[in-house]
């Protein structure tokens, strides 16, 4: 029962993020939940790995079982870039081909593609940090990108080649969502800035003042970007990018009322497993 990213999510975006706050105080610390009878699977960065996906989502697949009236996956953005399936992970999202209804956040991976495709000097930065390997899942060919040249062919070349609906999927995904206690974005969010009022460069690119922050932003924030050997979870966060491009473990959250458990690829048959490299 796929649906296109960003459709089907009304009971996800209905309340605002401050009457959600204020629900999450009113719990209080310690309990947060989801609203009854909704499930949500929150998928860490896939970067590429078509092949954890569709293994992860045979997992969520049969996870379904006895599973509540509202289902929901939410994708915490970095669909693209390092891993050898980009165009196949973006056709299959795009396509709404899982086993619930989605809802796609932008990661900053998707940032930068998006920009690449107006402005071929993007390729300058872009082909040091996966740009080269989403080309080539493309069919585009990447040799004189390589030798940091032909930025204008190789956009050409990709335009060429992508089809309308991973770009159009790009375009819907957002910047952050919000459900009962939690808040999930790509990256995390700015210390001191109410959630509501996050700037998208923040939501898609912070790091260490988000990620040295002890304090409670009112929900627990669920993000991926920085990869870690396995789910870190702390009292006002909940970090779920397993490094899946270098580690083969893809890692999705599992939130239901106040139950909090994981599912990955870790013990999937007949995936590769390489030493997870930071």
């Amino acid at each position: 029962m796929g649906t296109r990213a960003g459709g089907g999510l009304k009971w996800v975006t209905s309340m605002a993020l401050d009457g959600l706050a204020r629900l999450a105080r009113k719990r209080g610390a310690g309990s947060p939940s989801l609203p009854s009878g909704a499930r949500l699977y929150a998928v860490g960065d896939i970067h590429g790995r078509l092949d954890l996906l569709d293994a992860l989502a045979e997992q969520i697949r049969a996870d379904l079982v006895c599973a509540p009236p509202e289902v929901m996956t939410i994708f915490l953005g970095d669909y693209v870039d390092r891993g050898p399936a980009s165009a196949g992970v973006l056709d299959r999202l795009s396509r709404g081909d899982f086993p619930t209804p989605i809802y796609a956040l932008r990661g900053n991976h998707e940032d930068v593609f998006m920009r690449f495709l107006d402005d071929e000097t993007v390729l300058e930065d872009w082909r040091g940090f996966g740009g080269i390997e989403t080309l080539q899942s493309y069919g585009v060919d990447v040799m004189d990108a390589i030798r940091r040249g032909g930025y204008g062919l190789a956009r050409k070349s990709l335009l060429d080649r992508m089809p309308r609906e991973h770009r159009s999927f790009l375009e819907q995904t957002r910047f952050a969502a919000s459900l009962g206690d939690y808040f999930f974005c790509h990256a995390g969010v700015r210390p001191g800035v109410a959630l509501k009022s996050q700037k998208p460069k923040d939501l898609l690119w912070i790091r260490e003042d988000f990620l040295r922050h002890e304090g409670s932003w009112g929900q627990i924030i669920v993000h991926g970007h920085t990869p870690v050997p396995r789910p870190e979870v702390l009292p006002n966060r909940i970090n779920v990018d397993t490094g899946a491009f270098a580690s083969s473990i893809l890692t999705a959250l599992v939130l239901e009322g106040r139950e909090r458990r994981f599912l990955s690829t870790q013990n999937a048959p007949g995936l590769f497993h390489s030493k997870w490299n930071r």
